[in-house]
């Protein structure tokens, strides 16, 4: 091979440019969270939501420099490609150990109860949430997501219409969500009803809401499909969404099993 194709395909410094958006999105992310515990001391609701709507603001931006380096300029190359998917694995990895620790405070309060809990893991009398009926539901809905999730990954790659099962996984996602916050309401607990309650709406929360990210990944993803940004040969990141998709339903998974069906 010339010593062009290595320099298009793996030569760092002629691709993109350093872009500032990394820096900024720690920065607000570390007030936002400040923004919350100055929530919980004052009450000063207009903090998180002027930092929420920056954080959208910033993701929309940076998404679009993505897209143009992509799309209209071609500086994705392979040794890009691999940085973003390097980048992806690094992401999925802090996400892991993010889950694990739930399941490790889970299986520690679950195997071993304090006495205040009577030595009963829920508490004697507290209403337990049939696994039978909305979260195996929402058990279905995820499984049918990751089978539309995968069929759209094979069509796109068949250079095949693929919008349609793409919707699909979108719906079911948005689906999920309306159920689990129908489930919330309805539930006859709350947060703070001792570590059980704790324990089941952050660890069903938090992967409640990387459900409505990853939906919301998949559906911007619809919409550059519908400016033909995407081809056989180049849906780096709708494919990574899809990983991400399945980790979220593998994780799922975990938690109805566990969570979910293990008391009942």
């Amino acid at each position: 091979m010339s010593y062009k194709f290595w320099i298009k395909n793996f030569y760092p410094f002629h691709i993109v440019k350093i872009s500032p958006w990394p820096f900024f999105s720690g920065l607000i992310t570390i007030t936002l969270l400040r923004s919350f515990l100055f929530f919980f001391k004052y009450k000063a609701l207009w903090t998180i939501f002027l930092r929420l709507l920056a954080t959208l603001l910033l993701i929309l931006i940076w998404w679009r420099d993505v897209n143009r380096e992509s799309v209209y300029q071609g500086f994705h190359s392979t040794y890009v490609k691999y940085g973003l998917k390097l980048g992806f694995l690094t992401f999925v990895f802090s996400e892991v150990l993010l889950f694990f620790s739930f399941f490790w405070v889970f299986f520690h309060v679950r195997i071993a109860p304090a006495r205040i809990t009577g030595l009963n893991w829920p508490s004697y009398g507290m209403y337990v949430i049939n696994p039978f009926q909305i979260p195996l539901l929402n058990t279905l809905v995820l499984l049918r997501s990751g089978v539309t999730v995968t069929l759209a990954h094979h069509q796109i790659i068949s250079n095949k219409n693929f919008t349609l099962s793409l919707r699909s996984t979108i719906i079911l996602g948005l689906y999920f969500t309306c159920l689990q916050l129908w489930e919330y309401a309805h539930a006859g607990f709350r947060i703070n009803d001792s570590s059980f309650g704790r324990i089941f709406f952050i660890a069903t929360g938090f992967h409640g809401g990387h459900v409505l990210v990853g939906s919301v990944f998949l559906l911007v993803n619809f919409f550059r499909c519908l400016n033909f940004n995407l081809r056989s040969n180049r849906h780096l990141r709708l494919e990574i969404r899809i990983y991400y998709w399945h980790f979220v339903d593998v994780v799922w998974l975990f938690l109805y099993r566990f969570v979910y069906w293990w008391r009942f």
